[in-house]
């Protein structure tokens, strides 16, 4: 039964078309960045960019490197979509892209991190063996077939995807629908339809439809008598999204894994008519099935543990951030904060109030107040400015407040902790962190 699943040979027609379709867009991803000035925004201009934390090593490259850097990974994308040089042009990409997603985290978005895992897992597939490039320079290694554990790796990474959104969605300002009136509230000026979005009938729609979307959509699309009407959802539910939030390529990419549901003979004779169809679908089990048993055993655990590393954190995720990257916790909350860092000279007892603005872009400023690793990561760096003028220093971040999908201001940061001397932990709650309000209440 499961060597059927995973090692029947099927039509390879659903791999060859997404890998046109991301080539595409990944290439789409990279030259808009430079087009749209998000390149100049986030990795040029600030003095400061922010990394993930440990990952301080990754630096963009000087002057206007990145301009370059990013038109590499749009030529990769291009020879991706061609199937031209395909191993190393996957590889290549997926490389820089990781990079990239590592060396700022300001400008942080969930389908960043996806593009990575589909990057990987990309690498591993064979989706040069048609229609490419590489199959007319080397016709020997043209093939029609696929394993079928390859369309099984996408439909289960997209299910945890999907699920865990729903899941997320479930709490309290969602489930009453004031956090969509927060992420509509600044679209009420989109000619014609800005001031629908603000009626609150609008709100519960579209709440309503975020959770069970995300929670039906892959098994809808899975069963065949709900497939065509779910792919016409899914195509509705991510144009919606594109128009009204802007987010990039991710609602094309999430259409462009549609192919993957539909029997790949359907994709054949839609997008390679005249492709030689797969006349047997032989069970063939490789030589490396045990190898990539455990390999894909260790990866889906972990993407499954990821998501719910929060619960292993003291107080509540929404509150803390701690646990909430690579969690696809997807548009769940709004935050604003605010406070004023000062920084005292050890030594001599002097004081000096930070201009923020002094240091980092208007988007990093938005940030340092209201999400604790930046808070934390402006502190260093303030240590470390100031060290090179031979002080040695403390930084508080006073009178720290935060609001949470514009509710009340609360208390933050413990305006007594001098950051620039505490440790970062990675899986244990910072106590400088006040508790949730939240919490309390519910008490």
């Amino acid at each position: 039964m499961l060597n059927r699943l995973l090692f029947q040979r099927i039509d390879n027609s659903s791999l060859i078309i997404f890998r046109i379709f991301f080539g595409i867009l990944i290439s789409l991803e990279c030259f808009g960045a430079i087009a749209t000035g998000w390149v100049n925004r986030n990795l040029i201009a600030p003095k400061f960019k922010f990394p993930f934390i440990d990952f301080d090593f990754l630096q963009p490259l000087p002057g206007n490197g990145m301009y370059f850097y990013f038109g590499i990974m749009g030529l990769m994308g291009i020879c991706i979509a061609l199937g031209f040089k395909y191993r190393a042009s996957m590889i290549t990409f997926t490389t820089m892209w990781t990079a990239t997603y590592l060396m700022q985290k300001t400008a942080y978005n969930n389908h960043y991190y996806l593009l990575i895992l589909i990057s990987l897992i990309m690498c591993f597939f064979p989706a040069e063996k048609s229609r490419s490039i590489d199959v007319k320079l080397n016709p020997k290694i043209e093939s029609n077939a696929m394993y079928a554990y390859i369309k099984w790796i996408v439909v289960l990474q997209l299910f945890i995807v999907y699920t865990y959104a729903s899941i997320a969605k479930i709490y309290g300002d969602w489930l009453d629908f004031s956090t969509i009136a927060v992420l509509m509230h600044s679209k009420r000026n989109y000619w014609l339809v800005g001031d629908i979005l603000q009626e609150p009938w609008i709100h519960t729609v579209i709440g309503s439809v975020g959770i069970l979307f995300d929670l039906l959509i892959v098994p809808a699309l899975l069963w065949k008598p709900t497939r065509k009407a779910a792919f016409f959802l899914s195509l509705f539910f991510h144009l919606f999204n594109s128009i009204i939030f802007q987010i990039g390529i991710f609602p094309y990419l999430s259409i462009a894994f549609s192919v993957f549901f539909f029997e790949p003979e359907t994709i054949r004779k839609i997008f390679f008519k005249s492709k030689i169809p797969l006349t047997t679908s032989k069970v063939i089990i490789p030589n490396y099935k045990n190898s990539l048993l455990i390999v894909a055993a260790v990866y889906f655990l972990t993407q499954l543990l990821l998501p719910v590393r929060h619960y292993t954190f003291e107080d509540d995720v929404l509150w803390t951030e701690e646990g909430h990257r690579m969690s696809w916790r997807m548009m769940l909350r709004s935050r604003q904060g605010k406070g004023r860092y000062k920084v005292v000279d050890k030594n001599t007892e002097e004081v000096f109030i930070i201009n923020p603005k002094d240091y980092v872009s208007r988007s990093q400023e938005r940030k340092i107040f209201a999400y604790p690793d930046f808070a934390w990561q402006f502190a260093q760096y303030l240590k470390k400015e100031f060290k090179e003028e031979n002080r040695d220093v403390s930084v508080y971040l006073e009178n720290s407040k935060i609001s949470i999908n514009r509710k009340p201001y609360e208390p933050f940061i413990d305006s007594k902790t001098d950051l620039a001397a505490e440790t970062w932990y990675r899986t244990k709650h910072h106590s400088w962190i006040l508790p949730s309000p939240y919490i309390k209440s519910e008490k």
